[in-house]
């Protein structure tokens, strides 16, 4: 008789680990908090880079739309990514739930692949157009307060805005 290996130790380990909702948990708290960390430190940067900028030229004006426009760009990229983060699990739930509703209601195999494949294609479409949506709102909103932000900035130290 063949003996049957088992899985190591370690896999198992890994599988049930990974198997717990406080695992995940856990993971999408250090990712997001890795994500709001660096987002932090970029913004310092991008404020000192700014007010270093802005003591040695004249025309802080430019450099704060040009440095609002970076803030806003990475800030709607970074909320893009968090949302399709957020977004994926339930567009895979969706996506199940629509599948085995049209394999109840009897559908053939063939069938089923078919309206499968265009029903991801339509989820798909659907939220790429609604994390672009999103981003640009985003991107748009910090990069208008961020402007507002960095003029204001420039008044209080008595920088000249042109």
């Amino acid at each position: 008789m063949a003996k049957v290996e088992e899985p190591p130790t370690s896999y198992i380990f890994l599988l049930n680990i990974m198997s717990k909702r406080r695992t995940w948990a856990c993971l999408f708290l250090l990712v997001y908090g890795t994500l709001l960390a660096s987002s932090w430190n970029f913004l310092n940067s991008m404020l000192s880079w700014y007010s270093f900028q802005a003591q040695s030229s004249s025309a802080s004006g430019w450099l704060a739309i040009y440095a609002s426009g970076l803030l806003g760009t990475v800030f709607g990229l970074l909320s893009m990514v968090a949302a399709l983060v957020v977004m994926i699990p339930a567009v895979l739930v969706t996506w199940i739930t629509i599948v085995v509703l049209l394999a109840f209601f009897g559908k053939p195999k063939r069938t089923l692949v078919v309206e499968g494949r265009k029903i991801t294609k339509e989820i798909f479409v659907i939220v790429v157009k609604i994390l672009l949506k999103e981003g640009n709102v985003v991107a748009a909103v910090c990069a208008v307060l961020g402007y507002f932000a960095l003029v204001r900035r420039n008044s209080t130290q008595g920088v000249v805005v042109e």
